[in-house]
């Protein structure tokens, strides 16, 4: 992929998939991974060069870091990332202007708490990495630097906070408020809501629900992608298809694979 253009399209896909979803916690998690998406891209970006206006990363040196170890490797620029995640992917929220009280402004504070969550993610993740020097591997000398943690990492913690997230109203100073005021309240790192969520099972075009009828599901897993759960308790119905793959692959010196191609008879399952 040519420089830029992965950022260019983490850049489309935060503003194109924003705005378009009710204040669910989908929509919050949808927020906080778009947000995340950007710190990512951006700190990647400085440390790989592809941008004018940063480098690496010039973060202090840890101070449990043992001293024979060396700190200045070219690191994933976070403080960079999040600074220009703040800018760019809350200016959308922070030009509207909206009479507080209203759900459109609750919804702005909605996004914009998601945002910071997500961007948190990324910074909070990231650590420090090292890499030996010596002869034969000896590990006689280290050098060591900032170094994002692998976004699945990020979207996996995400959704941890996703599971978590708060249900919150319109307070009586505009502000929003949690429903349920046994837990703790939400910290920058956490996500939050203020609709309910829709039910996902049916197609529902006001709200993009496709639902899951016709959709095809594993009998055998308890995953998400088992029938059980994402049939919804309808019920599925099995056929049988034919399966084609490559098969038999065989290395001929030099250099090519060449493999034949195999049908099988397959079950396959769809939700009713």
């Amino acid at each position: 992929m040519p420089p830029g253009v992965g950022l260019a399209c983490v850049f489309f896909l935060c503003v194109s998939l924003r705005g378009c979803f009710s204040g669910s916690r989908e929509t919050a998690f949808t927020y906080a991974i778009s947000a995340a998406g950007v710190v990512n891209a951006v700190s990647r970006a400085c440390r790989e060069g592809e941008l004018s206006t940063c480098g690496c990363s010039r973060d202090a040196r840890p101070s449990d870091l043992p001293r024979d170890w060396l700190w200045g490797g070219c690191g994933d620029n976070v403080k960079y990332g999040y600074r220009f995640a703040r800018e760019f992917v809350d200016a959308r929220e922070r030009e509207k202007n909206y009479p507080k009280g209203t759900m459109d402004h609750a919804r702005t504070l909605m996004n914009l708490q998601n945002n910071e969550a997500g961007r948190q993610a990324v910074y909070n993740l990231a650590n420090v990495a090292c890499k030996c020097h010596g002869v034969s591997g000896s590990c006689s000398l280290k050098t060591c630097w900032l170094q994002l943690a692998d976004f699945r990492q990020v979207g996996e913690y995400l959704k941890e906070k996703y599971d978590s997230a708060a249900a919150m109203r319109i307070g009586r100073k505009g502000k929003l408020e949690q429903v349920d005021k046994r837990f703790n309240a939400p910290t920058l790192e956490d996500l939050i809501y203020i609709d309910p969520s829709p039910d996902y099972c049916l197609r529902n075009e006001s709200t993009g629900s496709l639902g899951t009828q016709g959709r095809l599901c594993n009998k055998t897993s308890e995953g998400m992608d088992g029938c059980e759960l994402m049939c919804c308790g309808r019920g599925y119905d099995q056929f049988k298809t034919y399966k084609h793959e490559r098969c038999h692959c065989k290395f001929h010196w030099c250099c090519y694979v060449k493999c034949k191609r195999c049908t099988s008879l397959v079950d396959q399952f769809v939700c009713k």
